[in-house]
């Protein structure tokens, strides 16, 4: 059992937490939580660490005895611990490397294109909410907020073991890449001529999604096929990133369901 803050194990489960540098450097990231370690794949899982006090949960004990695993103590549980109320259970997990192939091989695929997402939590919600609409994978610029940040992780819900994500330069070389595949380009914006309901989703579509304070950027806009507005009433001018996302993704599964 782990009982002091002193081990290194403890030193760099707290580094993992909190660097964004550490993480990438390691290949490594952590999910916190008896959800997030039962649903993790067991090919991603590098190591376990549970609680003293949750060596009694017979369903978390089982999975964890099928890979690496330690016993820390609860007092030094909860400084390793990036959450107010821990759940006595963390996982480290290697990170997942997807190709582009990985996210447009089948036809008609639908994605989610983020441009410069800075909150954990509309991250986190778009990919939870990709994996309900039937969403084939999510592209992310290099400005984007990193999907391994322990507060991104907890609001995917456990998607992020199931939504295939690539990061990529910007969008009008992601479009360049995907040039001749039949997707088209749709952005939400003020200047849209078409609400989104009225535009056709059933081909390959993508839906670019821009930062939370500034939207799209113009060479995002201008990179688009189409630009669709969500009509508003009262005085706003625009929607939360995340809600803006899930609107437009389940009008999409809405006409593929026909």
């Amino acid at each position: 059992m782990i009982t002091s803050l002193q081990n290194s194990q403890v030193k760099n489960i707290i580094k993992l937490n909190q660097k964004a540098k550490v993480r990438k450097d390691q290949g490594l990231f952590i999910a916190e939580g008896r959800k997030m370690f039962l649903e993790a794949p067991l090919s991603w899982i590098d190591k376990v660490y549970v609680a003293e006090s949750m060596e009694e949960d017979s369903e978390v004990m089982e999975k964890a005895s099928k890979t690496s695993w330690e016993t820390v103590a609860d007092s030094v549980f909860r400084q390793m611990s990036d959450t107010q109320t821990p759940q006595g259970v963390l996982t480290v997990l290697r990170k997942p490397a997807y190709r582009i192939e990985d996210i447009v091989e089948k036809e008609n695929p639908m994605i989610v294109v983020l441009e410069d997402l800075q909150d954990p939590g509309n991250a986190g919600t778009i990919f939870r909410t990709a994996e309900g609409a039937g969403v084939d994978g999510v592209f992310l610029t290099k400005t984007c907020v990193d999907i391994t940040n322990p507060k991104v992780i907890r609001a995917t819900m456990g998607s992020v073991y199931r939504m295939p994500f690539v990061y990529v330069e910007d969008v009008v070389s992601l479009k360049e890449k995907l040039q001749g595949r039949g997707i088209r380009f749709f952005a939400a914006h003020l200047q849209g001529k078409n609400a989104y309901h009225e535009e056709s989703y059933q081909k390959g579509t993508a839906f670019l999604i821009g930062n939370e304070g500034k939207g799209l950027t113009e060479q995002a806009a201008e990179a688009a096929d189409c630009l669709i507005r969500i009509p508003m009433c009262g005085q706003l001018e625009s929607l939360n990133a995340a809600m803006a996302a899930g609107i437009l993704m389940y009008e999409a599964a809405r006409q593929r369901r026909g």
